[in-house]
């Protein structure tokens, strides 16, 4: 019995190289691709330019303390609540598709990393999630929106920023074309 585990696990260790980042890529785009794109667009302005003008509900999502404060005038909000919400909507479009595609997949986790924590803070500062909504580690309850759902986006995505994107990528294509 034991002498059928150890190759068993031989031979999962020798498979995992090519299934972790396929799966994890797989399971990203299962689980949040769509919701990532839809989010991103509520934030595109009208228009043919209206990635480069986001929608006053953008700035609500991304700077709501800010934009009370300006009357929900948007228009009172400078340059810098513009890059920050144009750069969120560009990064909610663009990390997603390079991460589905596999092309600079570790940087793209990264970045997702990156964009969830400011989501996960933004959700907690600006908009008040507070109780089970934000929840807690290491209780019965694993339904949070932040601490539960939230780490185990960070995991998914940390296991890309660790394995790159694996075979069936962009990433293989252009290292093969330079080897």
């Amino acid at each position: 019995m034991i002498a059928l585990h150890d190759r068993l696990a031989t031979a999962l260790s020798r498979l995992a190289p090519v299934a972790i980042p396929t799966l994890g890529r797989a399971a990203f785009a299962a689980v949040l691709l769509i919701y990532f794109w839809n989010s991103a667009r509520t934030k595109i302005g009208d228009g043919i330019f209206g990635i480069f003008r986001p929608s006053d509900g953008a700035y609500i999502q991304i700077f709501p303390k800010a934009v009370e404060a300006a009357g929900y005038d948007v228009s009172q909000l400078g340059l810098f609540h513009w890059a920050v919400v144009t750069a969120g909507t560009w990064a909610e479009l663009l990390l997603p598709l390079l991460l589905l595609t596999g092309l600079f997949t570790r940087l793209a986790a990264l970045g997702m990393i990156g964009f969830v924590l400011v989501q996960s803070a933004t959700d907690i500062l600006g908009h008040g999630v507070a109780g089970d909504d934000l929840g807690r580690w290491f209780d019965a309850n694993s339904a949070s929106l932040i601490m539960d759902q939230r780490t185990l986006w960070v995991f998914l995505l940390t296991t890309l920023v660790l394995t790159g994107a694996g075979p069936l990528s962009l990433d293989r294509i252009l290292a093969r074309r330079r080897d």
